[in-house]
């Protein structure tokens, strides 16, 4: 026997598709069961084993679960739990797998039903990919998945999603979600709006492109649709990621400008020891 009896998973696209395949892998739920809008999007879920039943219908889904995980894109997890704690038992837990928590996690802290209570968590993994078929029960293997408690998170049920990941990936932190966002914006998505913007600087009559440049823009075949959402979502902590960033790069532009080798070699120099010691660890 599993660990839960039934897990709900609210949106079947890359990640709630391979958290179901995870769950079912590691036998960490008897049952794991998909809510989808499109019949034919959980019927491919439960072709590709991500699930063991499918609907349409939220308040089905969610009435047996243990825990409901809310897979959607981030600016419509606070709407559809809203909508799933409605028919959630008392007892049962709403979690997420949001990017950006802050608000979400204010959104969904309060006024839900007596007995359902909210956890904010985040697996750090993903891809450029989207969708069902890109659904990987490894997905999450050695990763980091980040709960973000409050002093208003119910601790019964900060132990009930402790308990559903750490099966799943390398290690479960908790931080608090303001730190999280801020964490994130530097980490994850500031990367990403680099990534975009270089793809779009890249002149169209360019020959094939080498290597360096494909694996730094990789990320860039991510889905505008998610990440303008993540973006918006997370501004404020953006906006200062970007300001760091941008200082970093117009010190380096004023070394070139000035043709300061010595200078710009110790610059490279740091930022290549700390990308040696990032790698190892």
């Amino acid at each position: 026997m599993g660990l839960f009896q039934q897990v709900t998973i609210v949106g079947l696209g890359l990640i709630g598709g391979s958290l179901g395949m995870a769950i079912r892998r590691r036998r960490a739920a008897r049952t794991v069961v998909g809510v989808s809008r499109r019949p034919a999007s959980w019927r491919r879920a439960k072709r590709l084993g991500a699930i063991d039943w499918g609907t349409t219908d939220m308040a089905r889904a969610v009435a047996g679960a243990d825990v409901v995980v809310l897979a959607t894109p981030v600016d419509a997890i606070a709407p559809f739990g809203r909508r799933a704690a409605r028919s959630m038992r008392p007892g049962s837990v709403l979690t997420d797998v949001g990017s950006a928590k802050a608000a979400i996690v204010r959104a969904l802290e309060r006024g839900l039903p007596r007995g359902i209570h909210f956890v904010g968590a985040h697996p750090i993994a993903g891809s450029e990919q989207r969708g069902i078929e890109a659904a990987d029960a490894r997905l999450f293997d050695g990763a980091v998945c980040i709960l973000t408690p409050t002093a208003r998170t119910d601790r019964r049920a900060l132990q009930a999603v402790r308990r559903l990941w750490s099966p799943l990936v390398g290690r479960v932190v908790a931080m608090s979600p303001q730190r999280h966002d801020r964490l994130l914006a530097q980490l994850s998505h500031l990367p990403h709006l680099i990534a975009y913007s270089l793809a779009g600087a890249i002149p169209d009559s360019l020959p094939r492109l080498p290597q360096s440049v494909l694996d730094m823009t990789r990320i860039a075949r991510s889905d505008p649709d998610l990440w303008d959402d993540i973006f918006l979502a997370n501004r404020a902590n953006l906006l200062e990621a970007m300001d760091r960033f941008d200082a970093r790069w117009r010190a380096l532009r004023r070394l070139l400008a000035g043709s300061r080798r010595l200078a710009l070699r110790r610059t490279l120099a740091r930022a290549q020891s700390r990308r040696n010691a990032l790698q190892n660890g």
